[in-house]
């Protein structure tokens, strides 16, 4: 890649840094991404089925294309936010709402599926759109705007629910409001007496890295117990600008961990895998989560079977190192939440002795006594 991208976009390297720049020249239409990609057939199809009505919109920030191969439609990064027409295949586990997010949704800003913790809908923008979204319904629609209206009902809401003590902000992603705004809500929620720990959930350290600057780590520090969850899904992701992004928030004390989703024909195996969550333990981020990967509409061509993912996990876990292996979890359909998965590697045993095979394989017996 051209070590000043910038230039390739009409940019200078003032306005390239600006991530409010990188948010207004997002590549939304046809003719955008014709500008830098040389694109497949399936996606020109693809982008331009985004662009009707209904149908899930294309966004992608000028700082996040550089980073992507210009010729080849199957590179990693461009495979997760450039549409192909493939989106349009339709499958018997799809759903519009996988997550049954709407069921749960006491008020309109909040998802409450757990007893002690909620999800606070900031805002229905990012600043670039994943193909395999799972909340589609509502991301980046002009109808499904989150209004200032709708922030008052749930805090509101927080406030009138004392077995809630953790609040992660979501949306969309809150990382594309201002600082002002993003800064207010975080602290009108810390003012919460029970609200004991807030939680960031964040795509834009990665794919609008410029977001996160001395003045917004500044503000974000007054506001611990803080946590970031960041999304990263492929090691081609962490370029220098998010290192120094994670770095800062890291220097702030903000704990970050990331949750990956694991995508067909993307980060499937297991040395993918492995280079990725090194490289975020060197960045300072704990892979936290690996996520199968939603059943929402139009995402079948990335979806793994459940089979795979154990399997990919058994081929981390004991050949690297424990905080490099996240926990690989599925996300119930219907809202029922989170479920672990794990390889089993007991081979059964009578009067207490158990047998076990290690991650080389190998057979031990365990007295349980």
């Amino acid at each position: 890649m051209h070590h000043r991208p910038w230039r390739w976009f009409s940019a200078t390297k003032k306005q390239w840094d600006d991530w409010r720049w990188q948010m207004k020249n997002r590549m939304t239409r046809l003719e955008d991404f014709h500008s830098w990609f040389r694109l497949s057939q399936a996606e020109e199809e693809g982008i331009a089925l985004s662009e009707k009505k209904g149908r899930f919109v294309s966004g992608l920030t000028p700082y996040f294309a550089s980073l992507m191969d210009r010729e080849d439609p199957d590179c990693p990064l461009r495979r997760q936010f450039v549409a192909r027409i493939e989106e349009s295949l339709p499958s018997p586990a799809d759903f519009g709402d996988p997550l049954g997010e709407e069921d749960l949704s006491p008020v309109p800003a909040v998802i409450h599926r757990y007893p002690d913790r909620v999800l606070f809908l900031a805002s229905n923008v990012c600043s670039s759109y994943c193909r395999y979204c799972n909340r589609k319904r509502m991301v980046g629609r002009p109808d499904s705007a989150v209004t200032s209206e709708q922030w008052e009902q749930g805090l509101g809401y927080i406030r009138s629910q004392p077995a809630v003590r953790d609040v992660l902000v979501s949306g969309g992603d809150s990382l594309t409001l201002s600082d002002d705004r993003l800064l207010g809500l975080l602290g009108r929620l810390r003012a919460i007496p029970h609200v004991e720990i807030l939680r960031i959930g964040t795509r834009v350290p990665v794919t609008l890295p410029q977001r996160v600057t001395r003045d917004l780590v500044r503000g974000l520090r007054k506001l611990h117990p803080l946590y970031v969850s960041l999304h990263v899904v492929h090691p081609k992701e962490i370029a220098a600008e998010v290192q120094r992004a994670c770095l800062m928030l890291a220097d702030a004390g903000i704990p970050v961990g990331s949750q990956s989703v694991l995508l067909a024909g993307i980060n499937d195996d297991v040395e993918t895998l492995k280079e990725l969550f090194h490289r975020l333990l060197e960045i300072r981020v704990r892979p936290y989560y690996l996520f199968q990967c939603d059943q929402v509409e139009g995402t079948v061509q990335f979806r793994t079977p459940l089979r795979k993912g154990i399997d990919l996990m058994k081929g981390l876990f004991g050949h690297t190192s424990g905080y490099a292996v996240p926990r690989f979890a599925v996300d119930l359909p219907g809202g029922g939440g989170k479920v672990p998965l794990v390889p089993d590697y007991q081979e059964g045993g009578q009067d207490g002795h158990i047998v076990f095979r290690n991650f080389a394989g190998e057979p031990f017996e365990f007295l349980d006594a």
